[in-house]
């Protein structure tokens, strides 16, 4: 693929992948809101950006076999974990932004996590089996994800078990 569509199409992805979230925490808000049509647009055309996301993350080759999307993953969240948000949060207590240290924190937590459980998939995918997880569990509050069992309260940001979401 020539350059100049190649930087096109990530582009697009990028944006693709910001407008599908945006819309979803916009249906979020709705929802809470009262606004039940509201929210279903939102979703609508969120799963819209979302399809358009994937046609270009497939147009560019970026979706591979199991294994190097389990190590592009391992990959990224170790990325987070050990540079992006560690120099992040140094830029936001330089600048005194509690809500964004609050913010990047509960991210670099979860991140800690992540990149664990995608070490273990890719090793049960290397074997050629499926994952064994359990139950997972999301912090809604901040995101910290854990197997099996959930907390009395997050261990992140303290939040009670009853905001854990099962996946």
């Amino acid at each position: 693929m020539k350059s100049m569509t190649e930087g096109n199409l990530r582009s697009a992805f990028a944006g693709e992948s910001q407008a599908h979230m945006r819309y979803l925490i916009y249906a979020d808000k709705a929802e809470k809101e009262g606004k039940s049509n509201l929210a279903r647009l939102f979703r609508a055309i969120a799963y819209s950006e979302q399809v358009h996301a994937t046609n270009h993350f497939n147009t560019l080759g970026e979706n591979k076999s199991l294994s190097e999307n389990l190590q592009n993953s391992i990959n990224g969240e170790t990325y987070e974990v050990n540079e992006m948000y560690p120099s992040f949060l140094e830029v936001a207590k330089y600048q005194e932004e509690k809500r964004a240290q609050k913010s990047i924190m509960n991210a670099f937590e979860a991140e800690k996590v992540h990149s664990k459980m995608y070490e273990k998939a890719k090793k049960t995918i290397d074997e050629g089996k499926d994952t064994s997880f359990n139950n997972i569990y999301v912090c809604e509050v901040c995101g910290y994800t854990i197997e099996d069992t959930v907390p009395d309260r997050c261990p992140v940001c303290n939040a009670p078990r009853e905001k854990f979401r099962k996946f």
